[in-house]
């Protein structure tokens, strides 16, 4: 009988490798060298210095940025520019003068969240048509 009783002890003795610990540390290395990876791309060459300025070469200005026209829309429907209710027709001079100075620009429109969405696609449709390609839905 004690030979079967050490067979026992002997097979339940047996050392088991619990590979979660492990896999928990090589996610935190690998993570560790993604971030480090992300960081370290925008960064100059460690021992390499790059010169201010190149004589005979003409500063280019820096990009001005243009304001976008931001346009409201009510709960109601109303439309808003500068906080003041317009009509249609007054919108489409505005856009029309604003793409004339700035052809590059965009417009953003801030609806109201409790707008219907059927009520906003109809309103973004209006405003392609009036020549606003650019249109940024704002959202908080």
């Amino acid at each position: 009988m004690s030979m079967r009783s050490r067979r026992r002890q002997h097979s339940a003795a047996t050392p088991e490798v619990n590979l979660v610990p492990m896999m928990d540390v090589l996610m935190t290395v690998l993570v560790f060298f993604v971030i480090i990876s992300m960081t370290l791309t925008g960064r100059q060459l460690l021992g390499v210095e790059v010169p201010q300025e190149v004589e005979g070469v003409e500063k280019t200005a820096p990009e001005e940025t243009v304001e976008a026209l931001i346009i409201g829309l009510d709960s109601n429907s109303n439309i808003l520019i500068a906080e003041q209710s317009i009509e249609l027709g007054q919108l489409t001079q505005q856009v029309r003068a604003y793409f004339q100075a700035n052809p590059e620009g965009k417009l953003i429109l801030k609806a109201d969240r409790n707008l219907p969405y059927s009520e906003v696609a109809k309103f973004l449709t209006q405003l392609r048509d009036i020549g606003g390609n650019r249109v940024s839905l704002a959202v908080e």
